[in-house]
């Protein structure tokens, strides 16, 4: 999915004309990196929906300037403090030719079939959510998947476990970014304390034959 964001140059400037901007439902922000930095405005309801989609944050995105378009990353935002209301987006111009190295949202399928959850009564902990990754712009995933369907009790999925795309590799953290564990089955303590009294109920019924 190619996001395109449309934008326009932002002449006025200050703490006045950003307030009259945004009553007139537009959001500021500024596009940098690779050049000038240019202060631009967006129509705010399309941003502000647009940053509710996942790929958005993490993925690059056209920024259509005025009838120009080119490839940006969102890179900070900041919202209004109680209201549904975008304040102001910064963009970072991007070049395709050059690899970028970047936080990656995980997806965690088929953890209501994993036998450590259907059968050993076991609760999955996500040791992490995003996954550092170098690649070309244009290898970005939106997302990695992990699949937890073979996840046992006791038994952790690891950085080296991943299918990772094509052109897609684990940034480096030490020798032994491998063996991070990305998620775990556990299984509650007080699930625990219930099965130990009930396994020596049996135990001792099973002496008394």
């Amino acid at each position: 999915m190619t996001i395109e964001i449309k934008a326009t140059l932002r002449n006025a400037q200050g703490t006045g004309a950003s307030r009259r901007l945004r009553h007139t439902g537009r959001a500021l922000g500024v596009v940098y990196g690779l050049g000038d930095a240019v202060s631009i405005e967006m129509d705010h309801n399309e941003i502000y929906h647009t940053m509710r989609v996942e790929e958005f944050h993490a993925s690059v995105v056209n920024l259509n300037l005025d009838g120009k378009v080119e490839p940006v990353m969102l890179r900070a935002f900041q919202m209004h403090p109680f209201r549904q209301q975008v304040l102001h987006i910064d963009f970072l111009r991007v070049d395709m030719a050059k690899p970028m190295h970047i936080k990656v949202p995980l997806h965690f399928i088929n953890a209501d079939i994993a036998p450590g959850v259907k059968t050993g009564g076991g609760k999955i902990t996500h040791v992490m959510n995003e996954l550092d990754v170098t690649c070309l712009p244009a290898d970005l995933p939106g997302f990695i998947e992990v699949d937890l369907a073979k996840l046992e009790v006791g038994h952790s999925i690891h950085v080296a476990d991943l299918t990772l795309p094509k052109g897609v590799t684990v940034s480096a953290h030490g020798r032994h970014t491998g063996e991070l564990v990305v998620a775990t089955i556990y299984v509650p303590r007080a699930a625990e304390v219930t099965a130990a009294p009930a396994a020596d109920a049996k135990a001792a019924k099973k002496g008394k034959k």
